[in-house]
């Protein structure tokens, strides 16, 4: 009876320490994953910055496509950064699905005030899918002039030298689409600083990271420029009119005709305006599920850039040894780095008292964006099937 009794003891005991070495080795790999992944992000974001200078290429005509839907507060002064491009023969062309909207009146002063510009404007409400951006860009395809097409979101803000930046690698016959990184520039607000770490801090360093390794495969919708001939080759617009991640599947159908995607080293300014904590959850939890709609193998191991977090954890698992300790500093060093390279105008220690927030809601958000695939896009709600088609709710 006694021997019975020992030996259960020792198979408890030889459990719970497998256990606890599990848990150990756990957190020893979370906590080094996470600062490894630190180091290479806050390296990747530096390395960017080293770019060979840029060497005027002929410019051919270019027609700039702008949906439209509603307006912001800086959506004047983004449109008219397009109509000052120091460029010599470019098109724009706006869209909007119904006279009464407000952009339209944007439209009319940009108009009156740049006249030597080509500035047209479509008004067209028919359908072509799911997503209206897409039923946009198809209405307005016909006014295009020119073969050469550059699209662009409407918050979007751009230097004079833009166009011809971006232009220039579609001369190049195996270059498919070119697309722009971009970084977010609060107007007022706690929510819309969050909103703006999201994309500088998180999003955008992912990006450098992937491209660092020779990744090319994404498309940002805050550009996407490529010729006409390609565009018609994938299809056209509607091989993308039922797609929430539009921009995405554009890159994917060039890649597959063998065609390259080009990073360009223009940086572009987007616009963030969060009036609420529930629109920001609202649109994060929208770019979330998109990204894990388009790549869902890569989506469910991205929890290891979320950094701070998960070098906690593992520091709590691993039982807060001092190597574990070493390995939670180097990642939150890495990561007040990193803030501090994308940090821009304003209260320097509000953003920094936002940092363990912004670490914390983004780790939340990736959680919950597992839980159904239900997103809100502007005033309409969508279902995103599991090849990225989106399905009116």
């Amino acid at each position: 009876m006694h021997s019975v009794d020992a030996c259960t003891l020792a198979r408890k005991v030889a459990s719970g320490m497998v256990m606890r070495d599990f848990q150990q080795c756990l957190g020893y790999i979370l906590a080094t994953i996470a600062a490894v992944y630190g180091l290479i992000a806050l390296f990747a974001v530096g390395a960017r910055r080293r770019t060979a200078p840029f060497v005027p290429r002929p410019s051919p005509p270019v027609t700039i496509l702008k949906p439209l839907c509603g307006v912001e507060a800086q959506t004047y002064e983004c449109l008219r950064s397009f109509c000052e491009q120091d460029y010599a023969d470019f098109q724009i062309v706006f869209g909007v699905s119904s006279e009464s909207d407000p952009a339209v009146a944007v439209v009319r002063r940009l108009q009156r005030e740049f006249p030597q510009r080509r500035l047209d404007l479509v008004v067209d409400r028919r359908r072509h899918g799911s997503s209206n951006k897409v039923s946009n860009l198809i209405n307005m395809l016909p006014v295009a002039r020119h073969e050469f097409l550059v699209l662009a979101d409407s918050d979007v803000r751009v230097t004079r030298d833009y166009l011809a930046r971006v232009v220039s690698p579609l001369l190049n016959g195996d270059v498919g689409i070119v697309t722009c990184g971009y970084r977010g520039e609060a107007r007022s607000g706690v929510w819309s600083a969050l909103g703006c770490s999201f994309i500088n801090e998180w999003f955008m360093p992912s990006v450098r990271v992937a491209a660092l390794s020779g990744s090319r495969s994404f498309a940002f919708g805050a550009t996407i420029a490529l010729r006409r001939q390609v565009l018609a080759s994938i299809g056209g617009f509607a091989a993308i009119a039922n797609q929430l991640a539009d921009d995405y599947r554009l890159g994917e159908l060039t890649r597959g005709l063998g065609l390259r995607t080009v990073l360009s080293e223009v940086t572009v300014e987007v616009c963030v305006s969060e009036p609420s904590l529930g629109e920001l959850v609202r649109h994060e939890l929208r770019w979330l599920r998109t990204i894990r709609a388009i790549r869902p193998f890569g989506y469910g191991l991205s929890f290891v850039t979320f950094g701070s977090p998960v070098a906690g954890a593992g520091a709590l698992l691993a039982g807060c040894t001092p190597p574990v300790l070493v390995l939670l500093a180097v990642t939150m060093a890495a990561r007040l780095l990193l803030h501090v390279k994308a940090r821009r105008a304003g209260s320097a220690a509000l953003q920094l008292a936002l940092l363990p927030v912004r670490d914390l809601l983004t780790l939340a958000l990736w959680s919950w964006s597992f839980v159904t695939r239900r997103v809100r896009w502007r005033n309409d709600d969508y279902l995103v099937a599991r090849d990225g088609t989106v399905l009116p709710v």
